[in-house]
């Protein structure tokens, strides 16, 4: 098995096998953070215009639908709830992926771009106690669960502004606080998704280093597909 495998199987470990603190999974109030949990938000309406029109949450990966993976990865980073939203081939994706425990809700609009799935998901989080989002993308198959983890144990309250980096650089996940989601989702549009906010709020993010983590690349075009092998 591939070492990158074995590191996202067991995320709460550090060298030599000794429990890692920094990206262990956390559960029940000890997850929950100062002020409500961190509710996972996995984005996975794509439709892989640019992949001859393959779902990208049905896109294989070791065996089974990306869209697993993904949601694998929020749950063993200590997010809960897990939201997911859905759009291109939205029935199959119900049919062929294993979401369950999951909310899956679906984006009607997805081909307008990830904003419009953005809201859908900010919207389905609303009344659920969560604190804040985090918010991830379903192509990002080399961004696993100990980065996502240190972005969700930079949460410290509902005005919290998170964000991956990578050599300096801004990625994902990022994580919103609750407070930052009604403005969020009104400036998110096309695919800027929450672009606007944080470029707004830049002096405001919290950047957390995971370049010796994770890889942030995307599947987003043929080529891109041999990464999944």
């Amino acid at each position: 098995m591939p070492a990158e495998a074995e590191t996202e199987q067991d995320p709460g470990r550090g060298p030599g096998g000794r429990p890692d603190r920094s990206t262990a999974p956390l559960t029940g109030a000890e997850g929950a953070g100062p002020a409500g949990p961190v509710a996972g938000l996995l984005l996975a309406a794509g439709g892989g215009r640019r992949l001859g029109g393959q779902p990208k949450a049905l896109l294989p990966y070791r065996g089974r639908p990306l869209v697993e993976n993904a949601v694998r990865v929020l749950r063993e980073a200590g997010c809960d709830p897990v939201h997911v939203v859905l759009g291109a081939s939205a029935d199959e994706v119900r049919e062929r992926a294993d979401l369950s425990g999951c909310v899956v809700v679906d984006n009607p609009d997805w081909a307008e771009g990830m904003g419009s799935s953005l809201r859908v998901g900010l919207a389905s989080l609303a009344g659920t106690g969560a604190g804040a989002a985090l918010v991830s993308l379903v192509d990002q198959p080399g961004i696993g669960a100990r980065a996502v983890a240190r972005v969700r144990e930079a949460y410290r309250s509902p005005t919290s502004l998170v964000a991956a980096s990578y050599d300096g650089e801004r990625g994902h996940p990022v994580l919103f606080g609750a407070d930052r989601w009604p403005d969020i989702a009104a400036t998110a549009t096309g695919d800027r998704g929450a672009r606007v906010h944080l470029k707004e709020h830049a002096a405001e993010v919290m950047l957390v280093e995971c370049g010796d983590v994770a890889a942030p690349f995307d599947i987003d075009t043929p080529p891109d597909l041999a990464r999944l092998a």
